[in-house]
C-alpha cells in the first residue's frame, strides 16, 4: 500500500457536501453556529490525518485551522490539568486517560444535534466506550489498533536465524534474543502504560496489574534486556524502522503500517529491493487501545469544534485518514471505502480469534499508577 491524497473528485465533492449541498444522513460539515470568529485550535498526535484533511475542512467551511501535535498522552493532560489549554479539539486515549479527564470534568457535552454523522459510527464501539462515558455524553470514538511488535524480518532471521520467534514477546523480553538483535537495533515505546503491559503479558500475569510484586517482575524483565535497547521514544522509531536504524520496535500498529509504506516509496525511487517490514500482534496477546475526539470544557471555538468533529466522522473523510495512516477507524459506513488492502490487513483489522487475546487498559489507582511511573523512569535510565 502507498500513502496517497484522496481524489480531487473526492475533495471536491466533500467541499460541496460541506457547504450546503444536502446529502442523505447529514453528511454535511455544516457551518460553526453562532458568532464565532472562523478560527479552529486542534491538538493531536502527529501523523494522524491525512495531508489533505485539514486543507479541505478550510475550503469546506472557511473555518481557518491551528493544528499543533505531540507524542505524549501526558503532554496533553498537562495542558488540559493546568487550564486554558487555548484548544477547542483534542484527541487523547480512551483508557485511562479520557477516562480520568472525563471523570475531572475537562470535557464539555457533546451537542449531538451538531453531530449528525454519529449514526455511521459502530454501536459495538459506541457501546465499549459507555463504561468511561455514560451515555457517549463527552467522546467520539477516533482511531483504535494495539500495540505489538515492528520487525524487519531480514535483519531479524539474519541475527536469530530462520526459525526465530516473529510471532512472540519473546523476540523482545527473552535477553538472548535482544543480545543478538541488539546491533541493528532495539527501540521501545517511552509509555509506561504500553511497555508494562507489554512485560506482563510476556510474563503471564495481568496486563493492568500494578502491586509491588508485579512491578518487581517488570523491573527484572526489563533489566534483563536494557542494555540492548537503544532507544525509548514514541515517535522517532518509525523512522529508524523505515531506514534500517532499527530491526525490532515496540509500536503502534498504524505507526508500523506507515514505516512499511515509506520504506517502500525510498526503495522504489532508488531501484532497490524494498526490505520485509512486519508489524506483529503477538501470540501471548496484546493491548488495545482508542484515540477519541473530545471538546475541551474551556473551548473557545465549541461551535466550530463540533463542524470540526462532525467533518471527521464523514465516511469519505475518515475512510482517506485510515488510508494514510492504517489505523482502523469507528465508521461502520467507512469500511467499504477503505483500501482493500489495509482493510484485508489483520494488523490493522484483527480476525475474531486475535481480538480476543487483546486486552483493554484500566486506570489504575492513583498510589500504584505513581509506582509504575518511577519505575518506569528508573527502568529507562538503567537503574
Amino acid at each position: 500500500m502507498s500513502l496517497r491524497l484522496a481524489t480531487l473528485a473526492s475533495a471536491s465533492a466533500l467541499i460541496l457536501a460541506a457547504c450546503g449541498g444536502s446529502q442523505p444522513g447529514g453528511d454535511a460539515a455544516g457551518a460553526p453556529a453562532g458568532a464565532e470568529e472562523k478560527v479552529l485550535n486542534v491538538y493531536n498526535w502527529s501523523d494522524y490525518v491525512a495531508d489533505d484533511t485539514i486543507a479541505n475542512f478550510e475550503a469546506a467551511t472557511g473555518i481557518r485551522v491551528n493544528y499543533d501535535v505531540y507524542a505524549e498522552n501526558e503532554t496533553l493532560e498537562t495542558k488540559l490539568t493546568a487550564g486554558g489549554s487555548g484548544y477547542d479539539v483534542v484527541f487523547p486515549s480512551a483508557r485511562p486517560f479520557a477516562q480520568r479527564q472525563i471523570r475531572a470534568g475537562l470535557y464539555a457535552p457533546l451537542d449531538k444535534a451538531k453531530l449528525p454523522n454519529l449514526q455511521h459510527l459502530d454501536p459495538a464501539i459506541m457501546a465499549g466506550l459507555a463504561d468511561i462515558d455514560p451515555d457517549n455524553a463527552h467522546i467520539v470514538p477516533y482511531m483504535w489498533g494495539t500495540t505489538g511488535l515492528g520487525i524487519n524480518v531480514d535483519k531479524v532471521t539474519a541475527a536469530l536465524g530462520a526459525d526465530a520467534p516473529l510471532d512472540s514477546w519473546g523476540l523482545l523480553f527473552d535477553p538472548a534474543n535482544a543480545a543478538k538483535l541488539a546491533s541493528c537495533g532495539i527501540h521501545v515505546l517511552d509509555d509506561d502504560q504500553e511497555a508494562f503491559s507489554a512485560a506482563l503479558i510476556w510474563l503471564g500475569r495481568d496486563p493492568n496489574a500494578g502491586s509491588a510484586d508485579e512491578i518487581d517482575a517488570v523491573r527484572e524483565a526489563y533489566a534483563a534486556i536494557r542494555p540492548h535497547i537503544r532507544t525509548f521514544n514514541n515517535a522517532e522509531y518509525k523512522d529508524a524502522l523505515a531506514n534500517g536504524d532499527a530491526c525490532l520496535v515496540m509500536g503502534y500498529s498504524g505507526d508500523i503500517g506507515q514505516a512499511r509504506d515509506v520504506a517502500i516509496e525510498a526503495a522504489e525511487a532508488t531501484g532497490r529491493a524494498a526490505p520485509d517490514l512486519r508489524y506483529v500482534i503477538p501470540k501471548e496477546g496484546a493491548v488495545r487501545w482508542m484515540d477519541v475526539i473530545a471538546i475541551p470544557k474551556d473551548a473557545r471555538h465549541p461551535g466550530n469544534a463540533h463542524a470540526f468533529v462532525n467533518y471527521l466522522m464523514q465516511p469519505e473523510v475518515i475512510a482517506a485518514i485510515t488510508d494514510h495512516v492504517a489505523y482502523a477507524n469507528a465508521n461502520l459506513a467507512a469500511t467499504d471505502l477503505i483500501d482493500p488492502e489495509i482493510a484485508a490487513d489483520t494488523g490493522v483489522y484483527p480476525p475474531e480469534d486475535v481480538r480476543e487475546r487483546l486486552v483493554d487498559p484500566v486506570s489504575l489507582p492513583d498510589d500504584m499508577q505513581r509506582q509504575r511511573v518511577r519505575a518506569w523512569t528508573g527502568i529507562k535510565s538503567g537503574r
